[in-house]
């Protein structure tokens, strides 16, 4: 039995249809992603699935007493609570109670509306104390410090508190509209587990690709005001909808053909009027018509940028570089040479110190040890995830061309409508202020601004959070035919396996080291007790306490869980090793092509890695 339906639901803002007659059932232990353009409605969809809004033709049917709850794109901005506060706060009146009786217990300084015996018995009505269990349980699950203020945290533990205050109702449909955006890997790498794990049905939107493969066992894709369902796989999806393109491509190519030669036949003159031909005139009729009503796919972005001059071999180079900030090191005795073409990407956990390396290699900082040597003839375009090269309330002209109809692209005069319909604004767009723009439009404008500088080094922080699928692939070409120098800080593990060609990474306690390859080939590289932790996450392993250790720490409730969970952990990935090895030595292996031949063996090496790994958690938690 489906949790929700939706039937022939149609929604439209003016005269812009963003659902059409579309139909949906989501049953119980889905994980479905929903994907398409940006602009195409896809929160929107969301706020219809939440209750939040209401559609102007069509129903949508819950089940009874179904729970849903809505992880929005955005994070709240001029929350003054704590994070206890605002969790408890998914729960409605009862949460209000509870978060009060916290505060009255943890800061009795403050003044309350209530007192202990009020709250006390307003919660035993409410059967609270239970439900006081839930947050409690989801707080120490996520590794989120109660008593700090909400406002004071980073950006990637404020998504994690709002997926908390999301989870605490324990609900039944779980919606969450760009989870992974200002997450750092070792978050997005959590999250993906977890949800792996949860036992309701998962609704999601995502431009993570990798997020997306691990997760979805469903893709349904808002396309033209259509929604068309994918059973299986991302990679499965991609293949049937290239097919339907494909398809569609030549069913629109056979129309047209027939159109005009319907369009020839009725100019031949007045036999064309006759009685006996009424019938075709009028199915002409229709066929303008259809042909009038027929919504055409939406265009793809086109990218290109203004090389510049060529810089010098030595881009910019590190010796013994040292940094911190008073006492917190930052960087510890890091050296590094970046040469011309060389596609540099930089990942850690938040606030490890990628935007401090940033600076030192682009000479705005000074290293409180070692040197750095900068290269000569450096043109450097910078991307800042900030967007604080953007003026909010100037429109997009004025931030691309100061006003101008012209932009200069590697010397060649464009007009700025037609560079802007690159980066998929319509010419009405052109004139709207930049405060207006959702979040990939803004990143798009400033992809288009610094498009026009002349740049042999490009410094991108963040550039893919809120662009589509389809402009990330662009983007990721684009970079790939780049002849110069790239430096590139990002989550997105797909986008720097297919982009970079080494990577620095930020290893804890002042450590950065360099690895040659992506994302996935640092995995393969890293020491096995080498994980990017960022804060309040565990560590994958250690080494065995001490006395003192064992005496000072009591394993936590996410401790005590991973420990009774790692025999079963264990058990599966010896079974798949055995596995492998069986297949390994059969002696038909080596008969395959490379290509099978090569994943399997890598399979095995990754498969005995995490055993290793297993081992090594199972005996530290055990040991105390």
């Amino acid at each position: 039995m489906p949790l929700l339906t939706l039937n022939n639901v149609s929604l439209a803002y003016g005269h812009q249809p963003l659902l059409s007659d579309v139909n949906l059932r989501v049953s119980r232990n889905e994980r479905v992603c929903l994907v398409g353009r940006n602009g195409t409605g896809k929160s929107t969809l969301f706020r219809l699935l939440s209750g939040e809004a209401q559609p102007d033709e069509g129903d949508i049917w819950y089940r009874d007493t179904l729970r849903i709850s809505y992880l929005q794109q955005e994070v709240p901005e001029g929350i003054q609570n704590s994070i206890y506060e605002v969790v408890a706060a998914g729960l409605g009146d009862i949460g209000l109670y509870l978060s009060e009786y916290h505060n009255v217990i943890h800061h009795p300084e403050q003044k309350a509306r209530h007192t202990l015996d009020e709250l006390q018995q307003k919660i035993d009505v409410l059967d609270g104390w239970n439900i006081s269990q839930k947050v409690e349980t989801v707080l120490s699950r996520l590794s989120l410090p109660t008593e700090k203020m909400f406002a004071d945290c980073s950006g990637g533990i404020r998504r994690r508190v709002m997926l908390a205050r999301a989870l605490v109702s324990n609900p039944d449909i779980l919606l969450l509209d760009e989870p992974t955006n200002h997450m750092d890997i070792a978050s997005i790498t959590w999250l993906e587990e977890f949800l792996l794990g949860f036992q309701g049905a998962l609704i999601f939107i995502t431009h993570d690709r990798t997020l997306l493969r691990h997760l979805a066992t469903r893709i349904i894709e808002l396309d033209r005001g259509t929604l068309c369902s994918f059973p299986g796989d991302y990679d499965h999806y991609l293949d049937k909808k290239q097919k339907q393109l494909d398809a569609e491509e030549r069913a629109n190519a056979k129309f047209d053909k027939k159109l005009a030669e319907h369009e020839v036949w009725i100019r031949q003159g007045i036999k064309a009027r006759r009685t006996r031909n009424e019938g075709r005139v009028r199915h002409l009729q229709d066929m303008r018509l259809e042909r009038s009503q027929r919504i055409s796919q939406q265009s793809k972005a086109r990218l290109d940028l203004d090389k510049g001059e060529v810089s010098g071999k030595l881009v910019v180079e590190l010796r013994d570089v040292s940094f911190n900030y008073d006492e917190h090191c930052i960087i510890n005795n890091f050296s590094t040479r970046i040469m011309r073409g060389d596609r540099v990407g930089i990942i850690g956990p938040n606030g490890s110190g990628k935007s401090t390396l940033l600076k030192l290699l682009l000479a705005e900082l000074k290293p409180v040890e070692g040197w750095v040597a900068s290269g000569t003839k450096l043109q450097t375009a910078y991307f800042d995830q900030q967007r604080a090269q953007l003026d909010l309330e100037k429109t997009v002209r004025e931030n691309i061309s100061h006003g101008s109809d012209q932009v200069t692209i590697a010397g060649k005069s464009r007009h700025i409508v037609s560079y802007m319909k690159d980066f998929l604004f319509p010419p009405e767009r052109i004139n709207s202020p930049v405060k207006s723009l959702s979040g990939g439009e803004r990143n798009r404008l400033l992809l288009a601004r610094i498009f026009t500088l002349p740049a042999n080094m490009l410094v991108l922080d963040e550039p893919t959070n809120d662009l589509d699928v389809e402009t990330l692939e662009l983007l990721e070409e684009l970079l790939a035919e780049y002849d110069g120098t790239l430096l590139l800080v990002s989550h997105d593990r797909t986008f720097l396996d297919r982009v970079v060609t080494s990577t620095i990474v930020f290893e804890g306690e002042g450590n950065v080291n360099e690895y040659v390859g992506g994302y996935e080939d640092w995995v393969r590289q890293r020491p096995v007790s080498k994980t990017l932790n960022s804060p309040n996450l565990e560590n994958t392993s250690r080494e065995k306490p001490s006395k003192n250790e064992k005496q000072k720490h009591k394993l936590n409730y996410n401790e005590q869980q991973e420990l009774k969970s790692l025999p079963a952990s264990i058990k599966k990935l010896e079974n798949l090793q055995q596995q492998l090895e069986v297949q390994i030595a059969s002696n038909d292996f080596y008969k395959q092509d490379k290509e099978n031949i090569t994943k399997s063996l890598s399979e095995l090496e990754k498969t005995t890695k995490e055993l290793e790994l297993a081992f090594e958690r199972w005996d530290y938690l055990d040991s105390f």
